[in-house]
């Protein structure tokens, strides 16, 4: 394991996926993302994630606007990532993903080089298009300082991943308060195997998609009660950054009160104590009388789907109703979700979003049930 990986002791990570948008809700604002990354490189921060699918390509150009354009590159960390399951992937399009990125970025090399989103369902695509030794070579020419991957998948293959790529230095992994014993995605299970192989560890969705930053109503109360002065999002970034091995949590901020947040208990970081450690596993326990949809809003569920469902808006209609119901029972919300898009009862059944979910949502199952919204 490389020096850099154990030395890094500022642990929140600036995630470029959610980024604020403009008026048009489309558009990244570039500018409030410059005052973001003003405010996280003055706190000490250093690790800015990206990916070369995110925003189109346009998290990696605001990434260049707002912080390689305006910073000495020695002040901060990028990394970004290669995704070899887009629809029509061949293996030239895949490595010129990197090409590509180095384009956007403007960066010159990247810190921390990822392949996207393994799992089960995409993992031969990597062997296939030759991509770890891609990674390789772009490491021992200088373009990349340190590899990994992200993962989705089981623990058995997370191992035999890092069995057969020892050259791997860290993983990218989903892991929250939430998710820890969650046999969907396994998050205690696959952090085990990752140290057992002593590498590093980023983690990504701390706060599950934003889910933890406003937990369901008994979890809130929870927390109130052990400290009413900190937000809900602190107890789940603090869970993950106390864990051993961590490199950075990334936080996916959409604005400047998230990133002043972050950063008023993450500047001078304080591990969870044992009491604290209480609280979260009360939490923990009062998830489980939770009936809502699990989904973090990624859409990687819906940038295959043939028939153009809003997956995603759709669970979070289903997930309010069931909090706060309203008068017609969901219905207005759900035709103002699927307005000029396809509806649940339009579901092929074609099995594409459930081989794309990092949370391995039974998504033709769920579908089924918020027919009853039309």
């Amino acid at each position: 394991m490389s020096d850099y990986l154990g030395k890094d002791t500022f642990k929140l990570g600036f995630g470029l996926m959610r980024l604020p948008k403009l008026a048009d809700g489309r558009t990244i604002d570039v500018e409030q993302v410059k005052k973001m990354a003003d405010l996280f490189i003055d706190a000490g921060g250093t690790y800015f994630d990206t990916a070369y699918v995110y925003d189109g390509g346009g998290s990696e150009i605001a990434a260049r606007e707002a912080v390689v354009d305006r910073y000495p590159r020695d002040r901060f960390t990028l990394a970004t990532k290669l995704n070899a399951s887009l629809p029509g992937m061949t293996e030239e399009k895949a490595k010129q993903q990197f090409f590509t990125s180095l384009e956007r970025t403007n960066a010159g090399y990247f810190d921390f080089y990822l392949l996207h989103a393994l799992s089960r369902g995409n993992v031969a695509k990597y062997d296939e298009f030759h991509l770890w030794d891609f990674m390789r070579e772009q490491k021992e020419k200088g373009l990349i300082k340190h590899c990994g991957f992200s993962f989705h998948g089981d623990p058995d293959l997370l191992d035999e991943l890092l069995t057969k790529h020892p050259e791997v230095e860290f993983v990218q992994l989903q892991i929250n308060y939430a998710d820890w014993e969650n046999p969907g995605v396994a998050s205690h299970k696959n952090y085990d195997v990752v140290r057992k192989h002593g590498k590093s560890i980023t983690v990504m969705e701390p706060v599950k998609g934003g889910a933890l930053a406003k937990p369901f109503p008994a979890v809130q109360e929870i927390f109130r009660a052990a400290n009413p002065d900190v937000s809900f999002a602190s107890w789940a970034i603090r869970f993950v950054a106390s864990k051993d091995g961590i490199i950075t949590v990334l936080s996916g901020m959409s604005n400047i009160a998230q990133m002043e947040d972050n950063l008023s208990y993450m500047r001078n970081f304080q591990p969870l104590s044992a009491e604290e450690e209480e609280v979260i596993a009360k939490a923990q326990e009062a998830l489980l009388a939770d009936k809502s949809i699990p989904c973090t809003a990624c859409h990687y569920c819906t940038e295959g789907c043939p028939m153009q469902i809003p997956i995603p808006e759709i669970f979070a209609v289903s997930n309010h109703e069931g909090l706060y119901p309203s008068w017609d029972e969901g219905k207005g919300p759900y035709r103002i979700a699927t307005q000029n898009r396809g509806k649940a009862s339009d579901c092929i059944q074609c099995g594409q979003c459930e081989g794309a979910c990092p949370q391995h949502l039974p998504i033709i199952e769920l579908l089924e049930k918020c027919r009853r919204f039309e």
